[in-house]
């Protein structure tokens, strides 16, 4: 994995994502070898900053900077973030806030709610410099619209957001905050084909294109057009988006496409960062399953309950695959334990009473198929006058 030629034709993000598995794995000094062969490869801004934060954990403050220096010599102002972190951490407020001025000032800006998450700013949030730096109009109007109805969307509050956007509507912002608000808020009401149309132009370029492009991505997904999605997730990760969290969505468009082993690679390439991960290690029981190999598919579904002995739906995964492959018993019992932990699931109490009908235990069946239409499943009425009422 560490040799150039296996480095060779590939994207800087493919690089990053296999030195975060190493670090994660406890491997830092594999992870910098990844990353500084990486760098003699590609030598983008990408992975120097990606190192630098590796050296930021480990301590290293000068090999950091000059990491973040060397980013923005190959993209200017791309490394001034990550400058204002590695100064908080050195307990420097003043240079602190000059890169974060820096990176306010361009195309790589972070917003209010990104710099106040971040646990590398707790070392001068009381001191005197951060409290005047932040008594500045740092954002726009549109700008602290967008966190708002961002804030009330993930809230469920979703008129809320609805009543931002309108008052936004009535002042003098830029056009593209506007769209870009109506979209969140189109997105959040299923309005997907409205959002297409919106963001579609705009995220074709500029320095907003990558919120641009999430959102397309999610709408395209929920209106069924998998390809779409997939194509825009590939787009964002040739940007050198390094998301794993990209990985794994576009893993489901591929498997719902039907291509099986572009997905499986998605699936691993974000397991080697989360190897515990409950939904990677699912999804890739699903797309194992999906592309035949049902052996693999149980490993998957077997790993997860190992680590998961408490989740209800690892064991539904399993049974389902024991189901698919007709054996009945070995389904019963895991349908039967994900309902010890998860007892008003109609659709598991319908899937049980089929596998019971199908082992030829019809009297206990009938009991799980009244079950599931006492808990609103009308999909068992079927099976109940066919097989229940005498």
């Amino acid at each position: 994995m560490l040799s150039l030629a296996n480095l060779t034709g590939q994207q800087p993000v493919d690089y990053i994502f296999k030195a975060r598995g190493l670090a994660a794995s406890g491997k830092t000094n594999l992870a910098l070898d990844q990353l500084t062969k990486a760098i003699d490869e590609k030598g983008e801004s990408s992975v120097y900053l990606e190192r630098a934060e590796i050296y930021l954990l480990e301590g290293n403050y000068s090999a950091a900077i000059s990491d973040c220096n060397e980013a923005n010599a190959k993209r200017l102002n791309s490394g001034e973030y990550s400058l204002a972190r590695i100064y908080s951490a050195k307990g420097d407020p003043a240079t602190a806030l000059y890169h974060l001025e820096m990176n306010l000032k361009s195309e790589f800006r972070k917003s209010e709610k990104v710099i106040m998450s971040e646990t590398s700013f707790r070392k001068i949030e009381n001191s005197q410099e951060w409290r005047k730096f932040w008594r500045n109009e740092l954002y726009s109007v549109g700008e602290k619209a967008i966190s708002e109805i961002e804030f009330y969307i993930s809230s469920g509050k979703i008129n809320r957001s609805k009543e931002v956007l309108s008052e936004l509507k009535k002042n003098s912002v830029a056009s593209e905050d506007i769209l870009y608000s109506e979209s969140l808020v189109n997105l959040a009401t299923g309005k997907n084909s409205e959002v297409i149309k919106a963001v579609s132009g705009l995220a074709s370029s500029g320095p907003g294109r990558e919120k641009y492009l999430r959102v397309l991505a999610r709408a395209q997904d929920n209106s069924g057009n998998a390809a779409g999605a997939s194509a825009t997730y590939t787009e964002m990760l040739k940007m050198g988006i390094a998301d794993p969290e990209l990985l794994i969505r576009r893993a489901e468009c591929l498997r719902k496409t039907g291509e099986t082993d572009k997905a499986m690679a998605d699936v691993e390439k974000y397991l080697g960062i989360y190897p515990e991960d409950k939904n990677a290690i699912s999804m890739a029981g699903k797309v194992a399953a999906q592309s035949g190999d049902n052996i693999k598919a149980m490993e998957y579904y077997s790993e997860n309950l190992r680590l998961h002995p408490n989740d209800p739906q690892c064991y539904i995964d399993r049974a389902n695959s024991y189901f698919v492959s007709k054996s009945w018993e070995w389904a019963i019992k895991d349908y039967s334990m994900s309902l010890d932990l998860q007892p008003v699931n109609s659709d598991v109490w319908l899937n049980k009473g089929i596998a019971l009908l199908r082992s030829g235990r019809v009297e206990d069946a009938c009991h799980d198929f009244k079950k599931a239409f006492s808990l609103g499943n009308k999909k068992v009425s079927e099976y109940i006058s066919n097989n229940c009422i005498k």
